[in-house]
């Protein structure tokens, strides 16, 4: 992955979010996304040595389309200014519909790669089970919140959303209250890609997210909501 190309590319999507430039621009974009989905590939590679439910992942599956959702929102450029991938195990619905923990990373414009791992903004049901859980398996997921694995990368879980007030159903003095008005469940961290050599990249982040394997794991288990 020649990440310097990618970054060009990527500000100059952003200097120019239009379609005409992006037509013009699409030769460049087509040998990127290769080299990405190529990057994708050679990182499942790695994952699925510890986390063998990824072995039939399929790369192109894992991509994300560069067009952005217009329907909501005030802005109203047409395209992502940063490519990404989340990973799950072949056949699982996306973490957002409710198909359990991924492993997701992106490189934006500014050169940055983001990475991390669980469910993001999972639907009503699988978070009520999630939550569930943590009463069910507090012991378990005491030790999880001190993992050593996790901590070495990670500086715990996200805490950006989370409900004003417990959910229904869920006692107040619960010693994971904290966690339990939580809307993810999610790690992650950031480098510069200028301080990261391209051939080194697969190695990182498939370190990265054996980091965040137990987190993984400890999602798994949740049982899911048919109802």
């Amino acid at each position: 992955m020649h990440l310097l190309d990618l970054t060009q590319y990527l500000h100059e999507l952003e200097q120019n979010n239009n379609r005409a430039w992006f037509v013009m621009n699409k030769p460049r974009y087509d040998i990127l996304r290769l080299e990405f989905l190529e990057l994708v590939t050679e990182i499942i590679s790695g994952i699925k040595k510890f986390d063998p439910a990824l072995a039939g992942c399929e790369p192109k599956k894992c991509l994300f389309r560069i067009n952005r959702d217009l329907r909501f929102g005030h802005n109203k450029a047409p395209y992502k200014t940063w490519f990404s991938a989340a990973m799950i195990p072949s056949g699982l619905k996306k973490p957002s519909d409710g198909g359990g923990p991924a492993y997701y990373f992106h490189i934006n414009a500014d050169g940055v790669l983001r990475f991390g791992a669980g469910e993001y903004c999972p639907p009503t049901s699988r978070v009520r089970a999630i939550r569930q859980q943590i009463v069910d398996d507090s012991k378990g997921f005491a030790q999880l919140l001190k993992h050593k694995s996790i901590l070495s990368v990670y500086e715990g879980l996200i805490y950006d959303d989370v409900l004003i007030r417990p959910p229904k159903g869920f006692d107040i003095d619960h010693k994971h209250i904290d966690e339990i008005k939580l809307k993810s469940y999610i790690v992650r961290a950031e480098k510069q890609t200028k301080k990261i050599k391209p051939a080194e990249l697969p190695a990182l982040l498939t370190e990265n997210f054996k980091a965040a394997w137990p987190l993984v794991k400890w999602l798994r288990s949740v049982p899911f909501d048919h109802s």
